[in-house]
């Protein structure tokens, strides 16, 4: 099947309402719900199939059980799935918080940073949010600012209303304001660090953590610089597109789009009500309804009244590929672009002697501090492949024995990818070398 309605995940987080459950149907036996993780394949808060083959199961048992082709050709860069959607309840005003880039996430909390976006369904009269700063500030002058509770007077307030869009970058600090609705599309990340949070206090009875040293190690420090260049979409960067559908139901009543093989396609109802067809099958949609249509269901319909935001993944033009050679007393690693242009290199010791997960670590951080080096961010590696003398079970990404290195039985890919957050390849040397020689012919 094609089309796969999700059920989310539900979070009571202290600041949400009630506004999901009696205006947008959601399910939830709690007086509060802050928020609805309507696309996700998050360990924190899955979203689940309801209607097929695979009713019940969660999106990543789909993924697991079809393969990653349904995802599409442009997300072969990532190893996980790539973005979040959310639906936000904020009945009372969010912490002040930041969200690091995806270097400094993978190195010191192993996950995703988030770039994200904000589109405002609904807010109060007077409402209002916090978007980067009013000034440019100094590193102490922001860490003063945080002990002496005075960081609000610096920051930028943004009143909102309906249909506005903000995009928030990694390292911008931002705040959600009381009574406001909205629809959130984000890397595939948790990691949130909090500045302030008026005093408040959780469950425990406690005043809730801040995470002071970690937000000042990532936050850009002066005003946000808005430009034009998602046009013609809502929200366009490396990470997700984003576009916009308004039928009226009178004049505008029906959509017609494709879903190549190149990207699926999230849909996420805003508002209104109809049938969204793909082959022989159709669906009904209602306000508040997520719908997932894999990579290469081809043409679909909406048809209705609705306005909806639908996410897809581009390409990224600018992607880069790791070579790894890992030898006896020296591995090799090498940046290339999409010609084979080789962009940087670098040779560290192997050392033998140590354990393989060591020295699988050591070849990470080695790799990501090269990037770093050269100015090269993560989200631009389209895939690492590494070579290792032995036998090597190319499938699995496991090494069974090497003769040079002391080693069996090991998981090489997946622990890479531990440290390595891009889609990791193992082989022979030897049939590197020959695939190498075959692509410069």
């Amino acid at each position: 099947m094609s089309i796969l309605k999700l059920k989310p995940s539900c979070k009571d987080y202290l600041w949400g309402g009630s506004r999901l459950k009696e205006e947008y149907g959601k399910e939830y036996d709690g007086n509060v719900l802050a928020e609805t993780w309507e696309l996700s394949c998050h360990p924190d808060g899955p979203s689940y199939i309801t209607n097929g083959t695979y009713a019940g199961k969660t999106l990543q048992q789909y993924i697991d059980r079809e393969g990653k082709e349904v995802l599409g050709t442009h997300c072969r860069r990532f190893r996980d799935f790539p973005i979040l959607t959310k639906f936000i309840d904020a009945k009372d005003h969010l912490s002040i918080q930041v969200h690091p880039d995806n270097r400094y996430a993978l190195k010191n909390e192993g996950q995703y940073g988030k770039t994200e976006m904000w589109y405002v369904m609904d807010a109060g009269e007077n409402a209002f949010l916090y978007y980067g700063f009013r000034r440019e500030i100094t590193k102490e002058e922001f860490e003063r600012r945080i002990q002496e509770d005075t960081l609000l007077e610096v920051l930028n307030a943004v009143p909102v209303q309906k249909g506005d869009v903000l995009f928030i970058e990694s390292g911008t600090i931002h705040a959600i304001g009381k009574d406001i609705l909205i629809a959130e599309i984000q890397q595939n990340s948790n990691v949130t660090y909090r500045v302030y949070d008026y005093g408040r206090v959780g469950k425990d009875g406690k005043k809730r953590d801040l995470h002071i040293e970690k937000a000042l190690a990532v936050t850009n420090r002066v005003p946000i610089v808005k430009d034009k260049s998602s046009y013609p979409h809502v929200a366009d960067c490396d990470y997700f597109t984003v576009d916009k559908l308004n039928l009226d139901g009178r004049i505008m009543k029906k959509m017609e789009g494709n879903v190549s093989g190149e990207s699926f396609a999230s849909i996420l109802i805003l508002d209104g009500k109809g049938t969204i067809s793909c082959g022989k099958e159709t669906v009904e949609y209602q306000k508040g309804d997520s719908l997932f249509l894999s990579a290469g269901s081809g043409a679909y319909e909406i048809e209705g009244s609705c306005d909806a935001l639908i996410t897809t993944i581009r390409a990224n033009a600018g992607l880069v590929r790791v070579g790894i050679d890992i030898g006896r007393s020296a591995t090799k690693i090498g940046l290339v672009d999409m010609n084979y242009k080789l962009l940087a290199h670098k040779v560290i010791r192997t050392e033998p002697e140590k354990h393989p997960e060591e020295i699988i670590r050591n070849i990470g951080e080695a790799v990501l501090g090269l990037m770093e080096e050269h100015g090269i961010a993560v989200d631009q590696c389209a895939g690492a492949g590494v070579g290792v003398p032995g036998t090597v079970d190319d499938k699995k990404g496991v090494v069974i024995e090497s003769d040079y290195i002391p080693w069996k039985h090991v998981q090489l890919e997946n622990m890479l990818e531990e440290y390595l957050p891009v889609p990791v390849k193992v082989a022979d040397d030897a049939d590197f070398a020959a695939l190498g020689a075959a692509c410069l012919v």
